[in-house]
């Protein structure tokens, strides 16, 4: 399914009435628990736990897992598919799935969204000096690796700062329209 949203369509976003709005939709004997909602500017991804297989001793917990993870991916399409063009619609986000099962989360369709950037040369050849070890296969990959290691290594901050920006947001939200 090929997605084509515009910023101009996206309307603001709530997560408490997202979150509540995915509850009564979402059937109840999908996931473990609530699932986990990340919203960004151009994507929303609901994740949710899946229950770990009970194996016999020498059964491949991990094998498993997968297996578990493709069947609920193939069992569930057509609802997740709907679910996610009337939220889509409403939002004007695209939406992706995924699951957690045990220590495994899979992301199923998900946007790589381009960003610009404007890099002066030390940071092209770090980027370069990426490519040439063969970490990333381009300055795009190289990008996105250093922004994934920056992530894993500032966490907690970056975590208090998604939380400050949530409580600006929802003051802005009860404050007077203008």
């Amino acid at each position: 399914m090929k997605r084509n949203h515009q910023r101009s369509a996206q309307r603001p976003l709530d997560l408490i009435t997202l979150r509540g709005w995915l509850t009564g939709r979402l059937p109840q004997d999908w996931f473990t628990a609530a699932p986990e909602v990340v919203v960004d500017r151009d994507e929303i991804t609901i994740i949710g736990t899946l229950v770990d297989p009970a194996v016999d001793d020498g059964a491949d917990l991990d094998a498993a897992r997968r297996g578990r993870t493709a069947a609920f991916r193939e069992d569930t399409r057509d609802q997740r598919i709907a679910i996610a063009q009337t939220l889509e619609a409403e939002s004007g986000r695209a939406v992706a799935w995924g699951v957690q099962i045990g220590d495994q989360r899979v992301l199923f369709t998900h946007q790589a969204v381009p960003v610009m950037t404007r890099l002066r040369q030390p940071e092209r050849q770090v980027l370069d000096t990426l490519v040439a070890g063969g970490v990333a296969r381009s300055r795009a990959d190289a990008l996105a690796w250093c922004v994934r290691l920056v992530g894993q290594h500032t966490e907690d901050w970056l975590a208090e700062l998604t939380s400050a920006l949530a409580a600006v947001e929802e003051v802005k939200a009860a404050g007077p329209t203008v």
